[in-house]
């Protein structure tokens, strides 16, 4: 069995000093073993995942963040070690991005599902993102090797910035890409966007410009069709008619439960947030086939599929690990096992 209760110190030395700040934090509140702050988990066996050889008594700590996409991608992540024979250690419902980075570098996490995005621009310090997806998973790949971690797979699901009308606008205008905002009156160009999404430099205003629409011009977008929301507000406007178009994030559930539809960023402006499951590479070395087991998850794993998964959790109250358990169910990729 591996140990994961104390961080190797050849793994520590590559953390910054913040990240060892946040690392001793979530040390601190849960002790040297690093307990999860929930881990309820339904009992899984093998489906076509299969029971490694040699997996039996070994221990694979699995990390996510607190939000409603990383418990469920997490408990997946959970259920398909436990599925392969290895014991999986529960470590999702981290609170933030930072603190699930340095439990990797250090060697207390062995697998986490992590956006390539998120990776490229915050944890490694790039100031521009890169557009095309396949190019922003090998630049991401390829860095993170040094680090000591190997990314699998990347799935379609790409959870950036977008922008969404309701259904009803969208039929009235033709509306199907960003590039269509131009089909819609200036007038009618009223836009819902939170505060950081106004001000990043990949944010609302490089978006018009990107797209050829002038921000502050009455034949653009004037300032006074621009609202300001808090992030969860802007659905609910968009959905009422506050405005005609509304910043959301592509997979998120409450799209599919207002009847939003997203537009396509055809021009490819937004950065990429590819989901893909990233491993302590030491694990891998031992055992190559904890990565395999996740190769099928990957490709299945699509916006459409995660905002109904998300929808489940955001809107219909149910567990996490539960909407994880029926979903790799009803793929095949596990079958109930017994209680735990």
């Amino acid at each position: 069995m591996r140990a994961t209760t104390c961080t190797s110190p050849s793994r520590l030395a590559r953390i910054t000093g913040t990240a060892t700040a946040v690392l001793t934090s979530v040390a601190l509140l849960s002790g040297c073993g690093l307990a999860p702050a929930t881990s309820y988990i339904p009992a899984a066996g093998p489906g076509t995942i299969e029971a490694i050889p040699g997996a039996e008594g070994v221990e694979v700590t699995v990390t996510g963040r607190n939000n409603t996409e990383g418990l469920i991608l997490g408990k997946m992540a959970v259920l398909a070690a436990n599925a392969a024979g290895f014991e999986a250690n529960d470590l999702t419902n981290v609170p933030g991005s930072q603190p699930t980075r340095s439990l990797m570098l250090a060697g207390n996490a062995d697998v986490i599902w992590e956006y390539t995005g998120t990776a490229w621009l915050s944890f490694m310090g790039h100031t521009e993102g890169i557009p095309d997806q396949n190019a922003q998973w090998q630049a991401v790949h390829d860095e993170d090797l040094s680090n000591g971690l190997t990314w699998g797979a990347k799935a379609p699901l790409n959870n950036t910035y977008a922008i969404a009308v309701t259904n009803e606008t969208a039929a009235k205008f033709g509306l199907s890409t960003l590039s269509d905002i131009k089909k819609v009156p200036a007038a009618e160009r009223t836009f819902c966007v939170e505060p950081e999404f106004n001000s990043r430099p990949d944010g609302f205003a490089p978006m018009l410009a990107h797209y050829g629409i002038e921000r502050g011009t009455a034949e653009g977008v004037p300032e006074a069709n621009i609202g300001l929301y808090d992030v969860g507000a802007v659905y609910s406007a968009t959905d009422s008619g506050d405005c005609t178009f509304g910043e959301v994030f592509a997979t998120d559930g409450r799209i599919d439960a207002l009847g939003l539809t997203v537009l396509a960023d055809d021009q490819q402006f937004f950065p990429a947030y590819n989901v893909a499951p990233v491993f302590n590479s030491e694990m891998l070395v031992q055992f190559p086939e904890l990565e395999e087991i996740f190769e099928p998850l990957s490709p299945l794993l699509t916006d459409d599929v995660m905002r109904a998964l998300n929808l489940q959790v955001d809107v219909d109250g149910r567990d996490p690990a539960d909407v994880a358990f029926d979903w790799m169910v009803e793929k095949g990729f596990i079958t109930a096992g017994a209680a735990l």
